[in-house]
């Protein structure tokens, strides 16, 4: 399979977009809002990419379960190892914080049921790794009807679901789901790994590379600020609400990857190319750092700062930039160990 250089270069992007998004306050002026609402694409693009590049490899049935099953507990060890690094790194304030430790770690400890370790993946600081048991479970499912050929149906179904779910979630004035949140496997990740698996795995989409890459682009583009608009209309005006993903965010997807599809050399030999291909990884440990410089910010009394936009646009990028050489750095040693 050839390389598509065009999907670590929008990653790069993406991931970008991921750290805007956890560092820019949403209670700040206007264009903190448009900031946070256009930079939604992220998340949805890395399902689809996963979803790609998971279809790339089972189109061969003689090899499809054996990658299969790798790729599952790559994912799951990946899930566990950080589960457990947020998990120690919660339990290391607590302490060092003292007062009525015990109370507090029970406190703690009461969020690690079942349901949110497996299948949301909540309880601890590192928030963000919903999105490996999303992956996880949404995988799961579309092996199952891959092997019965049945992709298709699965693309229609994961789409209604996804549907209702931003009815639930972002569109809360028009209906609310009785559960905790739709960003999870069933309401989300399925959905946008399924379409990724349909560029990768149906013909039905030939058709379209009549149309050119830059037409792509500009529907993309044209989605960004429509997902913004979107955004800022559902959450100013009708009081529903932010900070989540909309009927836009769909089309907005479709049409990116799509983009990245025809021009697979893009990017090729960039240095922000290659740091999109770690992508995960600043995914992983970038809530670590940011969470950990917020509370040495609030101990220096220096949480005005989150005001500025030059200061926040300065702090993304030192948040950015510690968690990929950081993350480089542990496969460093990681490869290292393996020899």
């Amino acid at each position: 399979m050839d390389r598509i250089y065009s999907i670590d270069y929008i990653k790069f992007f993406a991931i970008f977009a991921v750290v805007v998004i956890h560092v820019f306050p949403l209670d700040g002026f206007t264009g903190y809002f448009i900031i946070d609402n256009a930079a939604r694409f992220a998340v949805p693009f890395f399902f689809a990419a996963s979803g790609y590049f998971f279809a790339q490899k089972i189109k061969h049935e003689e090899a499809s379960f054996h990658y299969f099953k790798s790729y599952i507990i790559k994912l799951v060890k990946l899930y566990l190892v950080w589960l457990i690094f947020y998990t120690s790194y919660d339990v290391l304030l607590v302490l060092l914080e003292g007062g009525a430790v015990q109370e507090k770690l029970r406190s703690y400890f009461e969020q690690f049921t079942l349901l949110n370790l497996i299948y949301y993946g909540k309880g601890t600081s590192g928030y963000q790794l919903w999105f490996l048991t999303a992956l996880i479970w949404s995988t799961i499912v579309i092996y199952i009807f891959f092997k019965f050929k049945q992709i298709t149906v699965l693309f229609l179904i994961s789409f209604g679901l996804n549907l209702l779910g931003l009815l639930g979630q972002a569109y809360t004035m028009f209906n609310k789901f009785p559960i905790n949140s739709t960003r999870d496997a069933m309401f989300f990740g399925l959905f946008y790994t399924t379409l990724g698996i349909m560029f990768s795995l149906n013909s039905k989409f030939s058709g379209l590379k009549k149309i050119s890459g830059r037409t792509f682009l500009g529907l993309a583009l044209i989605g960004v600020v429509i997902q913004a608009m979107e955004g800022y209309l559902l959450d100013k005006v009708l009081s529903g609400s932010h900070g989540e993903y909309f009927f836009s965010t769909i089309l907005l997807t479709a049409f990116l990857f799509l983009f990245a599809l025809h021009y697979k050399s893009l990017g090729k030999g960039l240095y922000i190319t290659k740091i999109g291909a770690n992508a995960l990884g600043i995914y992983i440990i970038h809530v670590f750092f940011l969470d950990l410089f917020n509370k040495f910010i609030k101990f220096l009394d220096l949480e005005r700062l989150s005001e500025n936009f030059i200061w926040n646009l300065c702090y993304t990028l030192f948040i950015f930039t510690i968690s990929y050489f950081t993350y480089d750095i542990l496969q460093k040693i990681k490869r290292s160990i393996k020899q």
